[in-house]
């Protein structure tokens, strides 16, 4: 346990829809195939919310999860932050939704918009309040429904998606990883390369937009893979660089697409034992992506052997948008 100015991963927890919708589910949708989908992204399925189930919904079970496996309840928080693209409402905030949900006290909360970089934006300031000493215990969610904006008919980004929630407890006594530094870059230049058109004040959602479909995800394929693979292997070098006297333990990148990570890994020169990946069962869950897989692979005992070394989450996405957190297991 550590107090003070140092903040950490107190407890961690994770919750997923039950409805999967497999690859062969995808077969009897577009022109697709189990083989084609699997040999480009790695996915065999993916879980998709329920009609009645929200993003807040989702991540109000991690975060009791979360609270529970940290040993605290909600009364002993002191902020709440979602990171996700996919909120209830354009407002109210996820986060205020959650703070009922959960019953707690009429503490401060707000969501995160940072795509799938968000629940490294969302850790990052997280750590700010508890080493500032404004707060104890900050619940940090990363929570999706990216199911009600993803294009079905379009079988190049609809194979990718599925929803989730994932949440941890950042606090100021830890024992699941001491939160060492963090990293958080955007280009804007590129903010059309991940994009849902409609919905907002640039284009608001008109009978014509919803016609062209342009209230679901646009994505550029061929240049995302380009710009996650350099993301995610300059991500690991800054904080293996930076914390150059603690040996690299276990990296949790976004699960984006299974060849990016291994496109990543290869240029790194690390093995699949350095690697978290679930994407095989879950797709790209966005901003719930690393959370899910941090608090399964805590949970399987991956970390088990990375006692004083270092733990690297990595995340890219829309925005552009790309970041990281270290931590000192």
């Amino acid at each position: 346990m550590s107090t003070g100015s140092r903040a950490g991963i107190r407890g961690s927890g994770c919750y997923v829809p039950e409805r999967v919708l497999s690859n062969r589910d995808f077969e009897k949708m577009v022109d697709t195939s189990d083989e084609w989908i699997t040999t480009r992204t790695g996915i065999k399925e993916r879980r998709i919310a329920a009609p009645d189930q929200s993003t807040s919904d989702l991540g109000a079970i991690a975060a009791q999860r979360a609270l529970d496996d940290a040993g605290i309840t909600a009364k002993d928080l002191d902020l709440i932050l979602v990171a996700t693209v996919t909120p209830d409402y354009p407002f109210p905030s996820t986060a205020c939704l959650i703070q009922h949900k959960l019953g707690c006290r009429d503490i401060g909360a707000f969501d995160l918009s940072a795509a799938c970089s968000g629940f490294m934006y969302a850790i990052s300031t997280a750590a700010q309040f508890v080493r500032g000493g404004v707060a104890k215990n900050v619940l940090v969610i990363g929570a999706e429904t990216l199911s009600r904006v993803t294009d079905y008919t379009d079988r190049g980004s609809a194979i990718l998606f599925g929803d989730g929630a994932g949440a941890v407890i950042v606090s100021n006594q830890f024992e699941h990883g001491e939160i060492l530094s963090t990293e958080l870059h955007s280009d804007g230049a590129g903010f059309d390369t991940i994009i849902v058109p409609a919905g907002g004040s640039a284009k608001p959602l008109t009978p014509e937009a919803m016609s062209a479909r342009e209230q679901y995800m646009k994505l550029r394929g061929r240049e995302i893979y380009k710009f996650a693979v350099s993301r995610m292997v300059e991500l690991v070098e800054q904080a293996c660089a930076r914390h150059s006297d603690l040996e690299l333990g276990v990296v949790v990148p976004h699960q984006v697409n299974l060849r990016i990570i291994e496109s990543a890994r290869d240029r790194l020169g690390i093995g699949d034992d350095k690697l978290v990946v679930n994407i095989e069962r879950y797709g790209n869950t966005s901003a719930a992506s690393i959370a899910i897989a941090f608090d399964e692979a805590r949970r399987a005992g991956r970390f088990a052997a990375c006692g004083g070394k270092l733990v690297v989450m990595c995340a890219f996405g829309a925005g552009l948008t790309w970041g990281s957190v270290a931590l000192r297991w």
